[in-house]
C-alpha cells in the first residue's frame, strides 16, 4: 500500500457539523438519512435503494484503503444525527490536487447553513494542512441549485464535460465542473466565514 496523502482517521470540525471518517456501522443511520427520493435526483443513481447504497459506500471504503478516497458522514452536532455524507475523491497527490463531491444532505437541512460550514472544514483541511494546489467540484449540468451552491463558495466555473457519466438507468448525465486554486484559497476562504456566519444568524438551525 502506498503512503497515503489523507491519514486515517481524519476528522474535521466545523461549527455546526463535525466530518466523521464512514464506517460500516455508520450504515444503518446513514441509510436511513438516504431515504428520501429527492436527494437522488440529479446524481447517477438512487443511493436510497439498500442494495446501491452498499454497493457505494463499500467501494468508497476499499478506495480509502488504496488512498485514492476519502469518505465522511455529516454528523450534526445539536441532534447527534447523522445526516448526510460527502468525501474527497480523485486524490492525486502528485499534482496535489482532489475533489470534494458525493456529497449530500437530508432536504430539511438544504439552504441552511450546513453546506458552508462542511465546505470550509473541506477546504481548510485541503489548502492548510494538505497542502492541496487544486479542490474541484463537479455536478450534473443542469442541476443549478448544485452550481449555485458551489459559486456561492467560490468556486470558479471551468465548463461541461459532455456526456461524463453513466447513469443506472443506462443514460448518460453531462457534469459542470468548478475549482478552487490555492492562489484562490484566501478570498474563499474570507467568503465562506461570512456565508456561514450570515446563515447561521439568519436561520434557526435545529
Amino acid at each position: 500500500m502506498n503512503e497515503h496523502w489523507i491519514k486515517h482517521p481524519t476528522t474535521l470540525h466545523g461549527k455546526i457539523v463535525d466530518l466523521l471518517p464512514l464506517e460500516e456501522s455508520h450504515f444503518d443511520e446513514l441509510l436511513a438519512a438516504a431515504s428520501d427520493k429527492r436527494i437522488w435526483k440529479f446524481y447517477t443513481g438512487d443511493w436510497s435503494v439498500p442494495k446501491r447504497f452498499i454497493e457505494i459506500y463499500n467501494g468508497s471504503l476499499a478506495l480509502r484503503n488504496e488512498g485514492k478516497e476519502y469518505p465522511f458522514i455529516i454528523f450534526h452536532k445539536p441532534t447527534q444525527k447523522i445526516i448526510g455524507s460527502t468525501r474527497y475523491l480523485d486524490i492525486v497527490p502528485y499534482d496535489k490536487r482532489l475533489e470534494i463531491g458525493g456529497t449530500w444532505l437530508m432536504p430539511k437541512y438544504w439552504a441552511t447553513a450546513i453546506n458552508f460550514d462542511c465546505k470550509l472544514a473541506l477546504l481548510t483541511h485541503c489548502f492548510e494542512t494538505l497542502g492541496t494546489n487544486r479542490v474541484q467540484l463537479k455536478t450534473q449540468h443542469n442541476n443549478m441549485r448544485s452550481r449555485k451552491a458551489i459559486e456561492k463558495i467560490g468556486g470558479i466555473y471551468e465548463g461541461v464535460l459532455r456526456q461524463h457519466m453513466l447513469k443506472d438507468d443506462g443514460t448518460f448525465r453531462s457534469s459542470a465542473y468548478f475549482s478552487i486554486l490555492v492562489e484562490e484559497w484566501s478570498a474563499a476562504k474570507a467568503n465562506l466565514e461570512q456565508s456561514l456566519f450570515n446563515k447561521m444568524n439568519a436561520q434557526k438551525i435545529e
